[in-house]
């Protein structure tokens, strides 16, 4: 599992808005020149938010964005998910259903369900209010 730059930068354009949570909603530009991130990608990047329902949207003079809900309810799986599709370690553990031919034969395959549901657990263990409250990376270890 590789997080491209689309699930990292989502990631700091939530923690962004739960930081400024008492302000309302926060003008994309603002985000934009606080993260050093192209506007035009974060805009890619908050349609595919919305879409999840991490984010609200309002438009016009006081415009901007906001978290939908308390960052304490905000998971980092769930804007991986968000933003880069499926999270399996391997192809054929991306649907609901594993329809490779190899499955019932597949020595690997346990290593790689196994692998699956640590990733899931640890980013399912990790929320938005966490990441605030939280400095170093060495405070999240498997």
């Amino acid at each position: 599992m590789r997080v491209s730059t689309k699930g990292r930068y989502a990631l700091r354009l939530l923690i962004d808005l739960a930081e400024r949570r008492a302000e309302g909603f926060v003008p994309l530009k603002e985000i934009a020149a606080r993260q050093n991130i192209s506007k035009q990608y974060l805009e890619q990047i908050v349609s595919l938010l919305q879409t999840s329902d991490m984010l609200v949207a309002n438009r016009g003079k006081q415009g901007g964005y906001m978290l939908a809900r308390e960052p304490s309810k905000c998971t980092v799986r769930e804007v991986l998910r968000a933003t880069e599709g499926s999270l399996a370690p391997v192809a054929c553990l991306e649907g609901p259903v594993n329809n490779c031919e190899m499955a019932a034969s597949c020595r690997t395959l346990p290593v790689w369900e196994g692998l699956g549901k640590v990733v899931a657990e640890y980013l399912d263990g990790i929320t938005l209010q966490d990441i605030l409250e939280t400095r170093g990376a060495d405070h999240y270890v498997i």
